[in-house]
C-alpha cells in the first residue's frame, strides 16, 4: 500500500500565522492618530480664548484675569451689568433689530433672485449667477469702504446709521440666501410646478402652494444664516453706523476693549456668541429637514457646491 503524504494545512487568511508585521508608519489602514491629534490641538487652540472669555463673564469680581467665584451679576440685576448699563443694552438692542430687519429684507429678495436665476436660460445667465456671488468672495473691508463712499457721495438721501447699515447688511447677505435656495430649486426641478399647472393652477398659485412649501427648509436655514452673519458683522457696520446711537455689539466690543473693560463686556460677547450659535444650529436643523422624497436640503447644498 502506497503511503500518501498529507499536505500541510494552510493558515486561513487574516489569521496571525498569515499576517506579516508592518511598521505603523507604513500601514495605510492604521488609525490616523497624528491627524486626530493635530485636529484636536487646533480645536483647543481656537476655542480656548473663547472659553476663557466666556468663563470670566461669570466671575464674581471685576477682574478679567483672576477667577473669584461664580456669579451672574454681570448679566443682570447689578450696577454695570449688561441689562443695567444703557450703552451695552443699546448695542444689544441695535444688533437684534438690525439682524431681524436684514432677515426680513434679504430673505425674500434672495428667494426671488434664486427663482429668477434658476429660470433664466440664456448665454448671460452664467455671468449673472457669477456676479450675484461676488459679495461672498469680495473682502469685507472693500465692501464696507465702497458702501461708505457711495452713501456719502452718491446716495446722500440714505443717511448714515440704521438705514445705511441695513442696506449694507442686505447687500452681502442676499448671496447666502441665493446659494442655499438655488441649490434646493435645482434639486427639486420643475416637475412639481408643471404638475400643478396641468391640474389648473396658475403660475402664482403653483409657486405659492407647491414650490414655497418645498423651499421652506432652505428658506428658514438661509434666514438663520443671514441673522447670524448680521449679528457678527463688524467691518460694514463700522463704516456705516454714523453715531453712537446706532452702535452694535461688535462695534461696542471693539471700542470698549481698549479702555478699562469689566466682565460685563465678556457677558455681552457671550450673549452675542450664544445668539450666533443658536441661529447656526437652527440653520442646521432647517437644512437637515427632510423634503418630500429622498435626500435633504443639506445634501442638495453639498451637491450644488
Amino acid at each position: 500500500m502506497t503511503a500518501v503524504e498529507t499536505p500541510r494545512a494552510q493558515a486561513a487568511p487574516g489569521t496571525t500565522a498569515s499576517r506579516k508585521w508592518v511598521p505603523p508608519w507604513r500601514n495605510p489602514w492604521r488609525r490616523p492618530y497624528v491627524l486626530a491629534t493635530v485636529t484636536w490641538l487646533y480645536i483647543l487652540w481656537s476655542l480656548l480664548p473663547v472659553l476663557i472669555a466666556v468663563q470670566f463673564s461669570f466671575n464674581d469680581g471685576r477682574s478679567r484675569s483672576t477667577w473669584q467665584g461664580f456669579s451672574l451679576q454681570w448679566y443682570c440685576c447689578n450696577e454695570g451689568s449688561v441689562f443695567q448699563d444703557p450703552s451695552l443694552l443699546l448695542s444689544l438692542k441695535n444688533s437684534l433689530i438690525l439682524g431681524l430687519a436684514t432677515v426680513l429684507v434679504a430673505t425674500p429678495l434672495g428667494v426671488m433672485l434664486a427663482m429668477g436665476l434658476t429660470r433664466w436660460r440664456s448665454r448671460t445667465s452664467k455671468v449673472a449667477n457669477g456676479i450675484a456671488l461676488i459679495p461672498l468672495v469680495t473682502p469685507e473691508i472693500v465692501v464696507g469702504s465702497a458702501l461708505y463712499l457711495v452713501m456719502v457721495n452718491l446716495y446722500q438721501f440714505v443717511p448714515l446709521g440704521r438705514p445705511a447699515m441695513l442696506l449694507g447688511h442686505v447687500t452681502f447677505s442676499i448671496s447666502y440666501v441665493l446659494v442655499i435656495v438655488r441649490s434646493r430649486l435645482l434639486s427639486i426641478g420643475g416637475e412639481y410646478e408643471e404638475a400643478g399647472r396641468d391640474l389648473g393652477a396658475s403660475s402664482l398659485q403653483a409657486i405659492r402652494t407647491i414650490l414655497v412649501p418645498l423651499l421652506m427648509p432652505s428658506i428658514f436655514a438661509s434666514a438663520m444664516i443671514v441673522f447670524a452673519s448680521s449679528l457678527d458683522d463688524f467691518v460694514v457696520s463700522q463704516f456705516l453706523y454714523g453715531d453712537a446711537a446706532n452702535i452694535t455689539v461688535p462695534i461696542k466690543l471693539y471700542s470698549a476693549v481698549r479702555a478699562a473693560p469689566t466682565p460685563a463686556l465678556n457677558a455681552l460677547a457671550t450673549l452675542l456668541l450664544v445668539g450666533s450659535l443658536l441661529a447656526l444650529f437652527l440653520a442646521y436643523v432647517g437644512l437637515r429637514a427632510r423634503k418630500r422624497g429622498p435626500g435633504s436640503a443639506l445634501d442638495d447644498l453639498a451637491d450644488y457646491g
